[in-house]
């Protein structure tokens, strides 16, 4: 059987999601740890949180891949009793390197948004435009829907604890544009497209005001729900790119949303 190494599992995450997709502001890619430390056990999940270090060290894992990275901002201190800080002591104390795939998962045929798409139903699931790679994608509703009965669909296609809708008037939708996580801002662009929908999460005020008035429908599906079901998708992946190198891969099925309803 031949050894897998950190390095590895990168190189196998990084021919799904080269490095090169990756927004000039993003921290993808080995984030702690060694390279060419042996990994048996790996344990796939979309935040590196508090729970998931010693439910990761439990289960006898030497690597965490996680969609959001651990390290995103310039770090000038190392603190145990601050979260981040308190995070990377506890992942060296139990050997855990991290390795993430952020908005180059988001852009990637087959990543966050492909599955997203097809989570929703959607057919003849496109790029923006006509470009190569995007973070958005245009996709088609098999039988139009009014705004809030797509509302609903996306609600229960996602699991979703629950989503908000813009209702920008009375038309129906068939074309649908998305971005997984925080995509507000390719709204109208998506609505350039042809679109009469959008699907995001993080909607602000003022950015669901001008959904409105250019007339196209948004379902705010929340951050976390449009983003999760990448997780199962990334296990599998690794669980056939590695098949030869005898690797267990478990994935976070616990994850929750931060927020909930009252």
């Amino acid at each position: 059987m031949k050894i897998c190494t950190v390095q590895t599992v990168a190189d196998a995450v990084n021919r799904l999601a080269p490095k090169k997709l990756a927004e000039e502001w993003d921290n993808p890619g080995l984030l702690l740890g060694d390279p060419k430390s042996e990994v048996k056990k790996i344990f796939v999940c979309l935040d590196v949180l508090d729970r998931n270090i010693p439910q990761a060290a439990e289960l006898g894992a030497q690597l965490i891949v996680a969609h959001h990275p651990l390290i995103f901002y310039a770090t000038k201190n190392v603190r145990y009793d601050l979260p981040l800080g308190r995070k990377i002591f506890r992942l060296v104390k139990n050997n855990l390197a991290v390795f993430a795939a952020h908005t180059n998962l988001d852009s990637a045929i087959g990543g966050v948004n492909d599955v997203l798409a097809k989570k929703i139903g959607l057919t003849d699931i496109k790029m923006f435009g006509d470009e190569e790679f995007s973070l958005g994608r245009l996709g088609t509703l098999p039988t139009p829907m009014t705004a809030e009965n797509f509302a609903r669909h996306v609600k229960k296609s996602l699991n979703a604890q629950n989503v908000r809708l813009v209702d920008a008037g009375d038309f129906m939708i068939e074309r649908v544009g998305l971005c997984g996580g925080a995509g507000a801002e390719f709204i109208s662009k998506a609505k350039f497209f042809g679109a009469q929908a959008f699907v995001t999460g993080d909607v602000k005020y003022h950015e669901a005001q001008a959904a409105v008035e250019n007339k196209i429908h948004v379902v705010d599906a929340g951050h976390f729900a449009t983003e999760f079901p990448i997780v199962h998708v990334l296990a599998e992946y690794l669980r056939d790119e590695l098949k030869n190198f005898g690797v267990e891969v478990f994935e976070d099925v616990d994850a929750k949303d931060f927020f909930m309803t009252v």
